[in-house]
């Protein structure tokens, strides 16, 4: 490793497992998702919560695998590239970083969103003559961009002050969180059913599909915590983390799409969208209580904007070290020892896409198609790495059935159901409209982005082999692709 790429090891696996909840942010998920997932199952959604983890825990299995033989920032870049070649290695790695920017940019309106709403809860309607409306993207947005200014200053004083603020924000909203839903489960007057937790209950299987991806979604950025992997104590840490978190959100998933569908009707959920959190609350108690959980998802979409920063600094830094992006990338600040030029330019980038969202103007119709077009390329990401840990360990066949099973079945099987299911979902949207509009409802617009966002990472690849002769895109001697049975178990 370069030595100006070096990183400061000073994290635990608890400052792992806050990175990896903060970028999960399940008060975000649940307060503004629950409403897009209800849309595609219906009153399924605990049951598509509960069957979308089993192929997530598998890709953790995965990860961890490969990350006991080579841990890297880098993660799915690294291992994919060094084992299906540099072309899917560079679509492993630009996925993360592309996918991490457009969520960040709609989260950026969501916390813009909830400032507003907190101000009119205040009593304040409008400002210089200006009507406050917390469903305006432009107006969300540019809120919003404030805040996430500050948030980049505290990632780059240093990943331990961002895990150790992240941490005392985590506290706050899941004891808001825990409460509001107990209260919801309790006292909800929609009658429970077990058909709840039925998953061919769903409509169609294109709803299910679309479910399934968002859902998926929902999980995305548990594996924050391999990418810091390089900062931490013991390497092993990553993984500990990564499965701590998994099994918190699953647990504060079921409990919240319990609760949400005790307190509202489907039609509620849906329509309320970005303001499902909000409206759950009223329901429940008047105020100031019910600006409580406001509060708990102002501070969860914050951390999750700083969550979204550190990982996507460190992918960058290690395409950089790798010359497929540029030098600049590599630069680590010398005194608080993080990439803080890349944490800057991301932030700016972010930006820019955050500032173009108000092509579509409601913020509900936004988040809709920012996460179903993520939802595509997160399964494609996820299941190239769950793939390439099996073909890496594939010599593990031979050792015996535990590790046969645990480093190349698992990840096999759930590595292939993502990718089918990203691919299903890529023809589904083809085929939906017949013309292409900027709306989260037409299939072409939502096929669009994803496909952009690959076609740039494209790109990104063809100078790296051409023009900065990128030594993995030119026969760059790479480890063996299957490691003994000792450091594989």
């Amino acid at each position: 490793m370069q030595q100006q790429a070096r990183l400061s090891r000073s994290l635990g696996v608890l400052d792992g497992v806050v990175i990896a909840a903060s970028s999960i942010a399940a008060t975000t998920s649940i307060g503004i998702g629950m409403g897009v997932l209800a849309a595609s199952v219906g009153r399924q959604t605990p049951a598509i919560l509960l069957i979308a983890f089993f192929p997530i825990v598998g890709i953790a299995v995965a990860y961890s695998r490969l990350n006991r033989v080579e841990p890297d920032c880098g993660n799915g870049y690294v291992w994919v590239g060094r084992t299906m070649g540099p072309w899917l290695g560079l679509i492993a790695g630009w996925i993360p970083i592309a996918g991490t920017v457009v969520f960040m940019s709609y989260t950026t309106a969501v916390v813009g969103s909830v400032l507003v709403q907190l101000v009119e809860k205040a009593g304040v309607h409008s400002v210089l003559g200006w009507a406050l409306d917390a469903n305006s993207t432009a107006q969300c947005t540019a809120v919003g961009l404030v805040v996430f200014a500050v948030v980049t200053w505290i990632a780059v004083t240093g990943t331990a002050h961002a895990a150790h603020f992240q941490k005392y924000l985590l506290i706050f909203e899941y004891v808001v969180l825990l409460g509001f839903c107990g209260w919801g489960l309790a006292t909800g007057h929609q009658s429970f059913s077990f058909s709840w937790l039925d998953p061919f209950a769903v409509d169609s299987f294109a709803g299910f599909a679309q479910g399934l991806a968002i859902a998926v979604f929902f999980y995305w950025g548990w594996d924050s915590a391999f990418s810091v992997t390089e900062e931490t104590h013991d390497s092993r840490d990553a993984a500990r983390s990564g499965f701590i978190a998994l099994v918190t959100m699953l647990g504060l998933f079921l409990l919240g799409s319990i609760a949400f569908q005790r307190v509202m009707d489907n039609g509620e959920m849906v329509d309320k969208g970005a303001e499902g959190l909000t409206y759950f609350a009223a329901k429940l108690a008047g105020e100031p209580l019910a600006t409580l959980p406001l509060v708990a998802l102002m501070l969860s979409a914050v951390s999750s904007l700083q969550a979204g920063i550190i990982p996507t600094a460190r992918f960058t830094l290690a395409m950089g070290r790798n010359r497929t992006l540029g030098t600049v990338w590599t630069r680590v600040h010398p005194r608080y020892r993080t990439p803080a030029a890349g944490t800057v330019i991301i932030t700016a980038i972010t930006a820019v896409i955050a500032v173009l969202m108000p092509a579509i103007p409601k913020l509900n119709e936004a988040i809709l198609a920012a996460v179903n077009a993520i939802g595509i390329l997160v399964a494609l990401y996820y299941g190239l790495a769950s793939v390439t840990c099996a073909v890496r360990f594939r010599g593990l066949l031979r050792t015996g059935r535990r590790a046969a099973v645990g480093a190349v079945g698992v990840p096999a099987v759930c590595g292939t159901v993502l990718l089918a299911l990203g691919g299903y979902l890529a023809v589904h949207y083809a085929t939906v409209s017949d013309t292409f509009e900027i709306d989260a409802a037409n299939g072409w617009f939502t096929l669009a982005v994803p496909l952009v966002i690959l076609l740039i990472g494209l790109a990104v690849g063809a100078v790296a082999k051409w023009y900065r002769r990128a030594p993995d895109f030119h026969g760059h001697p790479t480890p063996d692709p299957v490691p003994t049975p000792e450091r594989s178990l």
